[in-house]
């Protein structure tokens, strides 16, 4: 049996890499505005500055008891292209075949997660212990014209940073990975794994 982990987050592809690895968790609300990410610092600043955001801004329950314990979780990936432009997620159709084509000669995925053990006292939630982590990869996706229509109806691909989907439907056009799978996807998993088990979120 394991505690359960509060997840700061909408993303479909993070909830089922928590789901294969069978961990426990509640998604949240967060009202973080992530439009206030500033696409003109480095990858790793740009995503460890929205994972931390959104952690400033989870909505959670309150707890029970005084000394009840919680896990949160909050996350952000984005995309840079070889030309240093920093892609999120597609505003429009428009914007996602022109993500698709322009990460054709490769890309480099950086995701970041904040990880609170919290503890409820005086009527609010208070940070027992943070982990930060951030974590990259690179991959080369080459997805044919003729193909991105339907690619982008049975993937991610629409809600995904930089409109990329490796994994389910989009794993047939992956060329080459180099680094952590889970991280293109949305989370690096055996950070993540490393991490709750350092804060003593599994009873083994």
């Amino acid at each position: 049996m394991s505690n359960m982990l509060y997840v700061g987050s909408k993303s479909q592809a993070r909830h089922q890499l928590l789901k294969d690895a069978q961990i426990d968790f509640i998604i949240v609300d967060q009202d973080a505005d992530e439009s206030l990410c500033d696409f003109g610092a480095s990858l790793q600043e740009a995503v460890e500055k929205i994972a931390r955001y959104k952690m400033e801004h989870v909505v959670l329950p309150d707890g029970k008891k005084e000394g009840d314990t919680c896990f949160v979780l909050t996350a952000d990936t984005l995309t840079q292209h070889k030309n240093g432009f920093l892609a999120g997620k597609p505003k429009n159709r428009v914007d996602s075949i022109e993500m698709i084509k322009t990460a054709r000669g490769g890309a480099r995925v950086g995701t970041a997660f904040c990880l609170d053990r919290r503890v409820w006292r005086t009527d609010k939630w208070t940070v027992f212990k943070r982990i930060e982590q951030y974590i990259d990869a690179e991959y080369e996706l080459n997805i044919p014209d003729e193909w991105i229509d339907i690619y982008l109806e049975k993937s991610f691909g629409t809600v995904a940073s930089g409109a990329i989907a490796i994994e389910v439907y989009g794993a047939q056009f992956l060329k080459t990975v180099h680094g952590s799978h889970s991280t293109i996807v949305g989370l690096p998993m055996y950070e993540l794994r490393g991490a709750l088990q350092e804060l003593g979120f599994f009873k083994l």
